[in-house]
C-alpha cells in the first residue's frame, strides 16, 4: 500500500501522520455493574472512536492531529485537555458557542450482550455541526492517512456531505482509512446500508467486523464481504477471538489473535484499527500489520476504559515477529504491556 499526501512531503509544515476527524463525548462509567436505573455513581471518562485511534497512535508515537467541534463548556474543556494529553495535536478542535459536547452514559456490560444499555445525549452536539463549511479542509487533509468512521455519518446531514467530500476521488488525496463502526442507535431512518456501503466502496483502507457485516448487510463470511467491498485496496474483516483477515489486492491472510484475558470489551476496535495503521506506517509486512492491530486490541481489552497505554515499540515488535507457534501460544492479561512487571506473559499459555 502506497502512502501519500496531498500537500507535499511528510516533513512539510503542517503534515502529521494520521488525521482523525470525528465526535468524542464524555463518558460516564457505571460505579459498579447494574441496569441504568440501579447503578448509584458514574465516573467520568472519554469515548469516541476517531479520538481513541488518535490518543493510541499518539501514545505509540505517531504525530497525529484530531479534528472536531465541541460546545464551549467544562465537558469540552475537559475532552480537549484529555486528547491533548496523550500528545495529540488539538489545535484544530473549534468551540461552539451554541451548541453543548455530547455526553453518554453506559452500563458495564459487554456490548455484545442484551443486558447492555448506552444512553447517548448527543442530538444537536457540536459535533454535528461539522461541515464542510465548518471544518478547514486542508488541516482535514493534511496527513499521510485521514481515518474516518460511520459514526460521523449518521451525526447529521452535514456530516454525512463532509464525509462524502472526503472519501471522493482527488487527486494527491491522503490513504483514505475508513472503519464502518455501525451504531444502530444513530441510524434511525435506516439509512445505514447504503450510506456506510457508499463511504467505505470511496476510501483505501476499510475496517469491517465480520459480525458487523452479517447485521448491516446480510453477509456471510469474509469471502462475501470482500465481495461486496470490492473497491478499497485494502480490506480487513475483524473476526473477534478468532482473529482478523486482510485482503490486499490479490493477497488474502488471515492471523489468529492472541488469547486475552479481558478486562472490559470496549475500545478493542479503535485500538485493532490504530495497531493497523501504526504498522502500515511503518511499512511492516501484512502479517505484523494484523498481529500489531491484535496487540493494540489486546491492550484495551485488559484494561477498564476505552483507552490503554499501548505496548512499548520494541515490546510489540518483539511479540509481532514470533513464529507461529510461540504466537499461538501467547496469552494475554492485565499489565502485559509493561514486560518488567510480567516478564513471561509472552510465553504463558493455560
Amino acid at each position: 500500500m502506497t502512502i501519500v499526501t496531498a500537500t507535499g512531503p511528510c516533513d512539510a509544515p503542517g503534515v502529521v501522520d494520521v488525521v482523525t476527524l470525528g465526535e468524542s463525548m464524555v463518558t460516564f462509567l457505571p460505579s459498579r455493574p447494574g441496569r441504568l436505573a440501579d447503578v448509584p455513581s458514574f465516573d467520568r471518562g472519554i469515548g469516541g472512536a476517531e479520538s481513541n485511534v488518535a490518543c493510541a497512535l499518539a501514545a505509540a508515537g505517531h504525530p497525529v492531529r484530531w479534528v472536531s467541534r465541541v460546545g464551549a463548556d467544562g465537558f469540552g474543556d475537559h475532552l480537549v485537555e484529555t486528547v491533548g494529553s496523550y500528545g495529540v495535536d488539538v489545535t484544530r478542535v473549534r468551540r461552539d458557542a451554541e451548541r453543548p459536547t455530547g455526553v453518554y452514559f453506559r452500563t458495564a456490560g459487554d456490548r455484545a450482550t442484551d443486558a447492555h444499555e448506552v444512553a447517548y445525549y448527543r442530538a444537536g452536539s457540536a459535533a454535528s455541526a461539522m461541515s464542510v463549511d465548518t471544518v478547514g479542509l486542508d488541516a482535514v487533509r493534511a496527513g499521510r492517512v485521514l481515518h474516518l468512521t460511520g459514526i460521523t455519518a449518521a451525526l447529521s446531514a452535514g456530516c454525512l456531505d463532509l464525509l462524502r467530500a472526503l472519501t471522493a476521488p482527488a487527486p494527491g488525496r491522503p490513504l483514505v482509512s475508513f472503519d464502518v463502526n455501525h451504531r444502530p442507535l444513530l441510524w434511525a431512518d435506516g439509512s445505514s446500508p447504503q450510506v456506510l456501503l457508499e463511504l467505505a466502496r470511496g476510501a483505501d483502507l476499510v475496517f469491517v467486523g465480520e459480525d458487523e457485516a452479517a447485521e448491516v448487510w446480510g453477509l456471510d463470511g469474509v469471502d462475501a464481504v470482500r465481495s461486496a467491498f470490492p473497491d478499497p485496496e485494502v480490506l480487513v474483516v475483524k473476526q473477534g477471538a478468532l482473529g482478523a483477515t486482510v485482503f490486499d489486492r490479490g493477497r488474502v491472510l488471515h492471523v489468529p489473535a492472541p488469547r486475552v484475558d479481558v478486562v472490559a470489551a470496549v475500545g478493542a476496535g479503535d485500538a485493532f484499527a490504530a495497531g493497523f495503521l501504526s504498522a502500515t506506517l511503518r511499512g511492516l509486512p501484512l502479517r505484523d500489520r494484523l498481529r500489531h492491530g491484535h496487540l493494540m486490541a489486546a491492550a484495551a481489552l485488559t484494561v477498564p476504559g476505552d483507552l490503554a497505554v499501548p505496548p512499548a515499540r520494541a515490546h510489540a515488535d518483539r511479540l509481532a515477529a514470533l513464529d507461529d507457534g510461540a504466537w499461538g501460544r501467547l496469552r494475554l492479561g492485565p499489565g502485559w504491556t509493561h514486560p518488567e512487571d510480567r516478564a513471561d506473559e509472552e510465553v504463558r499459555t493455560p
